[in-house]
């Protein structure tokens, strides 16, 4: 496997979700209902993509870390989720998932691959802005909110390109801003006392922390609370 060269750093998402007279603790979620999450969302999707492209030259056939996908697989399930949390929103079904199902073209190159998944995550983004809060739509884990699906597409962005940088060795680790509003949403039970990325990558199941080892099962909870 080639090593990709030192990328230059790049700015943090930026953290929409603090009130501009308090910046909150590390491990500090902000609390679903004051949180923008479009513009969380589009902030997710910068970072995430381009993260990716730094690792656009390197072999995607690879396994993306321990999934069962390769990284270019992996980009194929980023587009059907979603786009199918878009469908959801907009179908609004009470005990099924929608029928429309995205795909990439299996002959583009990663970079044109990373433009439609940029499409996919502002369909979302525009989808959640314009769907009352009021709206419920099904889940498998939890009937949830715009708010809700747009925290998953946030934790689809985030692990899968952490799975994905870690197998292509592209040096990059979630933003704790995103990370905290999605442990502040999605995962009610997270524990505290640790950096907000590392205790979201804790929770899907990606890494231990101390004292806790890593998970082998886990998901998250979309039900409005």
């Amino acid at each position: 496997m080639t090593v990709p060269s030192t990328p230059a750093p790049r700015t943090p998402a930026p953290d929409p979700a603090a009130p501009a007279t308090h910046t909150p603790e590390p491990d500090q979620a902000a609390p679903a209902a004051t949180v923008p999450w479009p513009d969380l969302l589009a902030a997710a999707t910068d970072d995430c993509l381009a993260a990716l492209l730094e690792g656009a030259g390197q072999d995607w056939s690879r396994p993306a870390r321990d999934l069962d996908w390769t990284c270019r697989a992996t980009l194929d399930h980023l587009a059907l989720g979603l786009t199918g949390y878009t469908g959801l929103l907009v179908a609004r079904p009470r005990d099924r998932y929608v029928t429309l199902f995205a795909s990439l073209d299996p002959q583009a190159p990663v970079p044109a691959c990373l433009d439609g998944l940029r499409i996919a995550a502002s369909l979302l983004a525009s989808t959640v802005r314009d769907t009352p809060p009021d709206v419920r739509a099904w889940h498998p884990w939890g009937h949830s909110d715009p708010a809700g699906f747009a925290a998953m597409g946030i934790t689809e962005l985030v692990v899968h390109t952490y799975d994905v940088t870690r197998a292509l060795l592209v040096a990059w680790t979630p933003s704790d801003a995103l990370a905290a509003a999605v442990l502040g949403r999605l995962f009610p039970d997270a524990p505290r006392g640790h950096g907000p990325a590392d205790t979201l990558l804790w929770c899907t199941g990606r890494v231990p922390l101390p004292g806790l080892p890593r998970r082998t099962e886990w998901q998250w909870n979309g039900r409005v609370r």
